[in-house]
């Protein structure tokens, strides 16, 4: 009967009504750039447009979809987040399953998982880091982009968390069945734990879209530059040379912006929703043990 009382009643209304308030207050940013994408020039131009377009018009994604450095710097940016993602799963989930093991199985657990545990809180730096990718003749290549962030240690001990609350009587009967680790680790543990996969997953696609420095200082070819780097060069610094100067003579920079901004979110927006219902249990799961 606890749900029933009026005090808590009270409670879910007022919680329900500030989530609300919050969500609404994090979409109004995207929704009003969308309609000044959607607007003309003179209305952006003017700060005309609110939450509603003014002279609507598709113009600005024409020109930016007529943009070829746009589309490859998009096409890196996929290519990354699809390589990076993939790698970096198979990674961590099998560092974490490994990590998760008892002492009396994996006598020296404690030992690596100090090891990576130092390196969240002291990193090699800039410099360093930059020398170590020319040593590996990697500037200018993809893997510049995936292999420094592929070792993720927040998301290992988030699925190590996971790992050690299935049941260990499923390893037990794949054992006994015959299977090794590393069946156990395909067959038996990830197929239970969509929830903290599903949660690193998002974590690590967010990440390798949104990186941007990266980019800036590994790529010197400019074609080469994934989206956020290619956009930080286009908004920061406000370089629009890679748009024919005659496409853009008649549009306003605002609108171009907003496009391209709109365009680099989309693909999380619409991504984040078919994982989102793993989300919050993933989170949980993964921070209630050891």
């Amino acid at each position: 009967m606890y749900h029933k009382t009026i005090p808590y009643r009270v409670f879910t209304v007022f919680n329900n009504a500030l989530l609300t308030v919050i969500a609404i207050l994090c979409l109004l940013p995207m929704f009003h750039l969308l309609m000044v994408s959607l607007s003309s020039s003179a209305a952006a131009n003017g700060g005309l447009v609110t939450f509603w377009p003014k002279g609507f018009t598709f113009e600005a994604y024409a020109k930016t979809f007529e943009n070829a450095r746009f589309l490859q710097s998009l096409w890196v940016s996929i290519e990354r987040t699809v390589l990076g993602t993939a790698l970096g799963m198979l990674v961590n989930s099998i560092a974490a399953y490994a990590l998760s093991k008892e002492t009396r199985v994996f006598r020296a657990r404690n030992v690596y998982l100090w090891y990576f545990v130092v390196t969240m809180l002291f990193s090699g730096g800039l410099i360093p880091s930059y020398i170590l990718i020319l040593k590996l003749n990697l500037i200018d290549n993809l893997l510049a982009l995936i292999l420094p962030g592929t070792v993720a240690v927040y998301n290992i001990i988030l699925m190590l968390n996971f790992f050690r609350t299935v049941p260990k009587e499923l390893e037990e009967a794949a054992f006994i069945d015959g299977a090794g680790h590393l069946r156990s680790f395909f067959s038996v543990y990830l197929p239970v734990s969509l929830p903290s996969l599903a949660t690193v997953a998002l974590f690590t696609m967010v990440g390798h879209w949104n990186a941007y420095f990266d980019g800036l200082i590994y790529m010197k070819d400019a074609a080469k530059l994934p989206l956020a780097s290619f956009m930080q060069t286009l908004i920061v610094q406000a370089d629009m040379t890679s748009f024919d100067a005659a496409a853009i003579a008649n549009m306003s920079q605002r609108t171009m912006r907003a496009s391209q901004i709109f365009i680099g979110a989309l693909p999380i927006l619409i991504i984040y929703p078919f994982l989102q219902r793993y989300f919050v249990k993933g989170i949980v799961i993964g921070a209630v043990k050891e």
